[in-house]
């Protein structure tokens, strides 16, 4: 099992970036085999995020969109034309919020993050890859219409954005929150996934599957 698990282990990198004043995870994952990989996220604090890119020595090829809340997308479209990569996700679902992270930011005194058109929006089934790791996309709405997770099931590995925390779940009082979406969401789409799947969300420290169904509220 240990051999398994350090196998599995080895085929990918992450360093997490606390980026805006929401302490936001701002996510890179890559390939250990290439050391290609990508930017989830990307909330603002661009000069950080490329810090963490050089840090953990890797190539950036897309960058990745969880929903579209101006803590997770912030920083997405200054991120796109230091790096000349695709925006990929989230679902279309989100794109009301996209369309107004300018006036969002006004609202929240941030200055210079502008709107985001993604290259490609996701919907369930689609697939990412980076390089040989295949994530699978879920659309899980309730914290946002179109927020999505990415599951790589030869890992047991999940990206959930803000939809699931250690010890809670995303809030759903914004717009376009729906607490019984979201609760549909992480029972119909994310408990099955497997009590050992291990997963990193949009704020606070990561768990499994398992944990959450057993202890959080």
């Amino acid at each position: 099992r240990m051999t398994d698990e350090s196998k599995q282990a080895a085929k990918a990198g992450a360093l997490i970036v606390p980026v805006s004043p929401f302490q936001q995870n701002c996510t890179l994952l890559w390939n250990a085999a290439t050391m290609h990989g990508v930017v989830i996220d990307p909330g603002g604090d661009v000069p950080d995020i490329l810090a963490g890119i050089k840090q953990a020595g890797i190539t950036v090829d897309e960058i990745w969109i969880t929903h579209g809340h101006i803590d997770h997308v912030g920083g997405a479209a200054e991120l796109r034309d230091e790096l000349k990569v695709p925006i990929i996700g989230p679902h279309i679902a989100d794109k009301v919020q996209l369309d107004n992270l300018e006036a969002s930011a006004q609202r929240f005194g941030f200055s210079g993050m502008r709107n985001v058109t993604p290259d490609r929006w996701l919907n369930e089934g689609d697939q990412v890859q980076i390089g040989d790791l295949t994530f699978d996309i879920l659309h899980c709405p309730g914290h946002s219409p179109g927020s999505v997770v990415f599951f790589n099931k030869e890992m047991r590995f999940a990206h959930v954005g803000d939809v699931l925390f250690n010890g809670s779940v995303g809030r759903t009082d914004l717009p376009g929150g729906d607490h019984a979406a979201l609760i549909n969401s992480i029972k119909t789409k994310l408990l099955p996934l497997g009590d050992d799947v291990g997963f990193i969300c949009g704020h606070g420290p990561g768990s499994s599957i398992g944990q959450e169904r057993q202890t959080n509220p």
